[in-house]
């Protein structure tokens, strides 16, 4: 089998389908049975009728959108998909706003009125517990239901389309590669360069992103800065009672607390040697003083004159079947489900979105993930990093929708314990040195972009917003912002910053959510605590990882941890013992090098 391309059939067949007009009605109808209604949102059966309209009409918008932001990946000049996506923002702030009023009745009512509405037999309803709590908890911060209303509806062309904008500009966007000859390649394509094994190739696609963003600069910076802007004013608008810090909305999503989140970086700077010391272990593999931002995410140079290893994708697909076997039978089978089913779609296309993600058909909870498959040994563990995803969504298909919304702190659990699970299965099949070196390499390579380069994103973020409340940042301004955290973070460890890094990672030009980058680090340090269980727990282990995944859309991520962990988040000790365990794959990579 080459690369599988997406069969996206179980919702609707093409962008013409006539069901999906069909689902636009019906969310328009319930639209206007909210709105109808919101008189009497008092009453308790009228707040649970609306809170069961409300889902029923998210889970058909969330579908809808899945399909046409599908569509958008495979192919960003895809116009119908793209003006799909449009109408279904629009609609989705419709819906936002006729529940509003709703959702406020909800943050100032008694709680005996919550306790009469959650007695329902519907799972819609009677789920709704820990996310009505969430809700009540940052009660202070609401403005007025107009007001609310006013913003949701202005941030479809507002906020929302900035971030629209970068998608369009990225998605179509032509590197011209500095190899000497004006080669030009998609955005996507020079970017998936950088992690593959053609190691001749990744400085001219660097310097060609680089040139292609400087070009660009103008239109990068106002992307940020409008949706920096943006979020400031609306901060500043909800701080009525308490101030509203650029960090808090972001803690509330996260479900966690702002001691959490400072315990883990700090814990994070004071071990950024052991994230140094991978990188400086991978410059010696390349014959290098130093690492380069145009190899860091490379794959191992072969230690011998054997090509590196580029893995099909019926192998890989093999490969993580098996690895997904020792831990569990029932996790093996649903890689073949995800296969047989086209859930995956990974064909390398002209016009494709960077990156890759799982997603989901909310009406039939069919997980999908998508990414560009180039062979590479990092693409294998993309691979079963999104397959994790997608199980993590698998094992509670069963549940009310309302209870499956994780946050990213969590989101990233099942991902990353794919991974290792991956990794420790390849380890397990090495018979030489060279081949444990190769393996060994994935985890220096984690280590250095989740211990180093997330911590960058996060730190650079932090500083934008810090001075964007004193005004607009240039281009030129960012770059030197990203220069400067880049070398606090990566020190002696590589040549070079990467200047241009906040215009070409998406990541901070997504307009719906701000620092997205600290999750990918807790979901890392937390996995490995969870993965550390697989020995002590024996058979019950499987069972109990499957609870904490169901567990992680109702529940704190500290009571979470609390419960099933034992520990506690904001103690410098459980990120410790985490990173404890990187370092010491990270010192066995060095003897073994060190063994000639």
């Amino acid at each position: 089998m080459t690369a599988p391309s997406w069969n996206l059939s179980i919702a609707y067949q093409h962008l013409e389908d006539p069901k999906i007009e069909q689902d636009i009605e019906l969310i328009k109808q319930c639209i206007e049975v909210l709105v109808l209604h919101v008189d009497n949102c008092s009453a308790v059966s009228v707040m649970q009728n609306a809170i069961q309209t409300s889902e029923a009409a998210g889970k058909l918008l969330a579908t809808v959108n899945t399909f046409a932001q599908c569509n958008a990946s495979i192919d960003a000049t895809n116009t119908q998909a793209k003006a799909l996506i449009g109408r279904i923002a629009k609609l989705n702030s419709e819906l936002s706003q006729a529940f509003t009023p709703y959702e406020n009745a909800l943050t100032v009512a008694p709680e005996s009125f919550i306790t009469d509405v959650l007695n329902h037999e519907s799972g819609d309803v009677n789920g709704q517990a820990f996310q009505i709590e969430c809700t009540r908890k940052i009660a202070e911060t609401k403005l007025s239901v107009a007001e609310e209303q006013l913003l949701t509806a202005m941030q479809v062309d507002g906020r929302d389309a900035w971030g629209r904008l970068y998608d369009n500009i990225t998605g179509s966007l032509q590197v011209t590669l500095q190899d000497g000859q004006g080669t030009k390649v998609g955005f996507s394509q020079a970017a998936s360069t950088l992690y593959g094994t053609d190691f001749e190739a990744q400085e001219p696609a660097w310097r060609g992103i680089q040139e292609s963003m400087k070009d660009n600069q103008e239109s990068f910076a106002a992307i940020l800065n409008a949706l920096g802007g943006w979020r400031l004013t609306e901060y500043q608008k909800r701080s009525k009672v308490a101030d509203v810090s650029f960090l808090d909305p972001s803690l509330h999503d996260s479900r966690i607390q702002a001691s959490t989140l400072n315990a883990m970086m700090e814990t994070a700077k004071a071990n950024r040697a052991v994230g140094q010391k991978a990188g400086q272990l991978m410059a010696c593999v390349h014959g290098l003083p130093q690492m380069r931002p145009w190899n860091h995410l490379a794959g191992m140079p072969s230690l011998t004159d054997a090509e590196p290893k580029v893995y099909s994708f019926d192998e890989a697909i093999e490969i993580i079947y098996a690895a997904f076997e020792q831990v569990e039978p029932e996790m093996a089978s649903f890689v073949t489900r995800m296969v047989e089913n086209g859930w995956i779609d990974a064909e390398p296309t002209e016009n494709r979105r960077l990156g890759a993600y799982c997603t989901k058909f909310a009406a039939t909870r069919t997980p999908l993930v998508f990414m560009t498959w180039g062979g590479s040994r990092s693409d294998l563990l993309t691979l079963a990093h999104e397959i994790g995803h997608a199980f993590h969504n698998w094992v509670m298909r069963d549940m009310p929708l309302c209870q499956t919304r994780y946050p990213m702190t969590l989101a990233e659990t099942a991902s990353i314990f794919a991974e290792n699970i991956v990794r420790d299965y390849l380890l397990e099949q090495v018979s030489s040195r060279e081949e444990k070196l190769e393996m060994l390499w994935e985890e220096l390579s984690s280590c250095y972009a989740l211990m180093i380069n997330i911590p960058v994103r996060f730190e650079f973020e932090k500083r934008f917003y810090e001075q964007r409340s004193n005004g607009e940042l240039s281009g030129p301004e960012l770059c030197n912002l990203m220069s400067e955290t880049w070398s606090e973070w990566y020190g002696d460890s590589m040549s070079e910053p990467d200047p241009y890094f906040w215009a070409s990672k998406l990541h901070f030009s997504i307009s719906e959510v701000s620092f997205y980058n600290y999750p990918y680090l807790f979901g890392y340090l937390f996995s490995i605590g969870v993965y550390a269980q697989r020995e002590s727990k024996g058979e019950s282990f499987y069972t109990d990882y499957v609870n904490l995944l169901r567990d992680t859309g109702s529940m704190m991520a500290e009571e979470v941890v609390a419960k099933h962990l034992g520990m506690d988040l904001s103690n410098a000790d459980f990120w410790q013992q985490s990173i404890d365990r990187v370092k010491a794959k990270i010192d066995e990579f060095e003897l073994l090098l060190d063994q000639k």
